[in-house]
């Protein structure tokens, strides 16, 4: 952690991110009055859960560019961020393992917990969030693991699960990049 050094007022991806943040809001809704075929039918409900789930992708952003420290470590832990809100919102969507509904989809807030507690536990210092990401990427072929031993998922299923880990160690070899 490099403290406070004015690198989060100075930046211009701010407008960027929160308008990227809205737009991704407004994208359905927008497809649900043009294109009703679409199939895309959100409540209220489905978009308060979006818009929360967005603006602590923001609020995550605000506190990296918080943080400081180089390009690198921002970038890991945006790519950190980015998996922890994909895991969130494809098993609230379709579920990673079976429906969204399935239980074993439990697994993955084990996954999450483990990049968080394990960031606020390193103090965001490159080199522990390095473990704390590279942990989550073993937690998330764990919980693969023990899909394939209970039975019941198709191969191609399990397999996309697993690709779910690739961000978890991209983010911890750019953390570990980052504490060089």
């Amino acid at each position: 952690m490099t403290g406070n050094d004015g690198a989060g007022s100075k930046h211009g991806l701010r407008p960027l991110v929160w308008g990227g943040a809205a737009c991704l809001l407004f994208l359905p809704a927008l497809v649900m009055r043009l294109y009703p075929q679409a199939g895309v039918d959100w409540t209220a409900l489905d978009f308060a859960v979006m818009g929360v789930l967005l603006a602590a992708v923001c609020g995550l952003y605000e506190f990296a560019a918080w943080l400081g420290g180089s390009l690198v470590y921002r970038a890991g832990f945006g790519v950190a961020v980015l998996a922890g809100f994909l895991t969130i919102w494809v098993n609230l969507a379709v579920g990673m393992l079976g429906s969204e509904g399935n239980v074993a989809n439990l697994m993955f807030v084990g996954v999450l917990g483990i990049a968080g507690l394990g960031s606020l536990l390193a103090r965001f210092r490159a080199a522990g969030m390095a473990n704390a990401m590279f942990a989550a990427a073993l937690a998330q072929l764990a919980a693969v693991g023990i899909a394939m031993a209970v039975g019941g998922f198709g191969e191609r299923e399990l397999a996309l699960t697993a690709g779910f880990a690739l961000p978890w160690l991209l983010a911890g070899a750019l953390f570990r990049y980052a504490a060089r």
